[in-house]
């Protein structure tokens, strides 16, 4: 079977991927390949310490996907010769003032009610852990299984291994036949016919498909570099500051991404206030990183739906939607591939495909996609 991937992020790479092991040939259709929200993210494999009270279905999702990390990373190593820089570090979430620890421990009973792996440590326990944190840290809670991986590096590596396989143009309109897709008419005009279609596009925005029950939520982002010397940080640093999320991901070359706004303002520029807003809240917990200096700044755009699940399914017989993931993209690379290639070649078996239909949204007006042309 022949796909067309309209969407180089680490979704349809990861979903590309998938299908070559299955035996399947792959078109991968984006102007700019991993550019986007990918590009961005900091690679956080954290189901406990990002879990939320009132999202069930997706915490059975994030653990899951956590759990076969290890497999896809090395399978990736045994494909393409290369392993991602993955890192089991684990990390701790801590608590800046006493008035943050009731959120940390509301997080603590809810990672426990959920059976994930959550320690609560006395603020001096954790700065054996991390000596760089405030000496007035008010808790924390250690989440051993919450691990990281570079989303670049992944990129890179599905990127290069594909590189026969890329269409670097724009998929603008869905070819169809009847009511079945049957390919994609890209911005030169270039029709590629395939078996199946996924849409793997932020947004989903492509002629022939109606809006998506997806919003942006931009995202701010800034890549510091610490001094020579000892790393700054050996694990993952999640931050409650004033009741405010932050986080620093400690990479191996002794940078880290530091991170991440949430704004639903429609500008995709990067904001100089929400920049300011993150540095200061990381101070707070790391003093240290006053004396890095910056990298990079960058802004992208989450699709996000209104209960941050994704929207995997199949729109007609030739194609199949796998879209939204918010800010769990990186981590639901394994299962959200999965479950894709699963629809791509007609298995509905997975009971987890229930909670990412992307028509349970009531209230949508998306709908089928209409007769477009042959």
């Amino acid at each position: 079977m022949h796909v067309n991937i309209v969407g180089a992020g680490i979704i349809g790479l990861a979903t590309a991927f998938e299908l070559s092991l299955r035996g399947h040939t792959v078109s991968i259709i984006d102007p700019a390949p991993g550019q986007g929200a990918s590009h961005a993210a900091a690679g956080m494999l954290a189901p406990a310490a990002e879990t939320v009270w009132g999202q069930g279905p997706l915490h059975q999702m994030l653990a899951a996907s956590n759990a076969s990390y290890p497999q896809f990373v090395n399978q990736l190593e045994a494909i393409a010769g290369v392993r991602p820089d993955y890192l089991e570090s684990a990390t701790l979430v801590v608590a800046a003032e006493p008035a943050d620890r009731e959120a940390l421990h509301e997080l603590l009973e809810l990672q426990t009610s959920l059976g994930l792996a959550a320690e609560k440590l006395l603020p001096s326990q954790a700065r054996r852990m991390e000596p760089s944190l405030a000496s007035n840290i008010a808790g924390a809670v250690f989440c051993a299984h919450d691990h990281q991986i570079d989303p670049r590096s992944v990129v890179r590596i599905l990127l290069e291994h594909f590189s026969t396989s890329l269409v670097l143009e724009r998929g603008e309109e869905l070819v169809t036949s009847g009511l079945q897709t049957i390919g994609v008419r890209t911005s030169t005009g270039t029709v590629l016919v395939a078996d199946q279609t996924i849409l793997c596009t932020a947004l989903g925005t492509i002629k022939g498909l109606d809006p998506l029950p997806l919003r942006p939520v931009y995202g701010d982002i800034l890549r510091i570099q610490a001094p020579v010397g000892p790393p700054l940080l050996s694990r993952i640093v999640r931050g409650i500051v004033h009741r405010e999320n932050v986080y620093l991901v400690p990479r191996k070359d002794g940078s880290l991404v530091l991170g991440a706004s949430v704004r639903e303002d429609g500008n995709p520029e990067v904001s100089v206030g929400s920049m300011v807003n993150l540095l200061d809240n990381a101070r707070r917990l790391v003093p240290g990183i006053a004396d890095c200096s910056l990298n990079e700044v960058i802004a992208r755009a989450r699709p996000a739906t209104g209960d941050d699940r994704p929207l995997i399914g199949r729109l007609d017989p030739g194609l199949v939607l796998s879209t939204g993931y918010s800010r769990h993209g990186v981590l639901l690379s394994p299962l959200g591939s999965q479950l894709t290639a699963d629809l791509a070649e007609n298995l509905t078996e997975n009971p987890m495909l229930a909670n990412v239909d992307p028509y349970r949204f009531s209230d949508s007006s998306f709908h089928l996609p209409q007769e477009q042309s042959s």
